[in-house]
């Protein structure tokens, strides 16, 4: 099975840090429940002048289950999952920006 990562980069103004943490883990321990979620690693920045000062990357079993879970967000505004539950990005509050992108791995040195 290939695993593919979603990696979020997060842009957070000063100020809302810690809410983007609680936003942060509580779609962790949502995906946890969830079959195909392998694991999550949540970076902070250690330079101020980076735009992006936090990198969330998700690990899912496969492409197919990483959709099982978010795919129907994509679908409509509201970016609501079939349980109602926001997917990650259009769930944080603004001024909190995310900018989202799924990769698989082409080199492991």
């Amino acid at each position: 099975m290939k695993h593919i990562s979603v990696i979020n980069s997060i842009e957070v103004p000063e100020g809302f840090e810690e809410e983007a943490i609680k936003v942060r883990d509580i779609y962790i321990k949502y995906f946890k429940t969830k079959p195909g979620f392998v694991s999550s690693t949540f970076y902070r920045t250690i330079n101020n002048y980076n735009k992006f000062n936090f990198v969330n990357i998700v690990v899912w079993e496969s492409y197919e289950s990483f959709l099982a879970v978010v795919n129907s967000g994509f679908e409509n505004q509201e970016g609501l999952n079939e349980d109602n539950t926001k997917m990650l990005g259009k769930g944080f509050p603004h001024p909190i920006k995310v900018s989202p992108g799924q990769f698989k791995i082409i080199r492991n040195d």
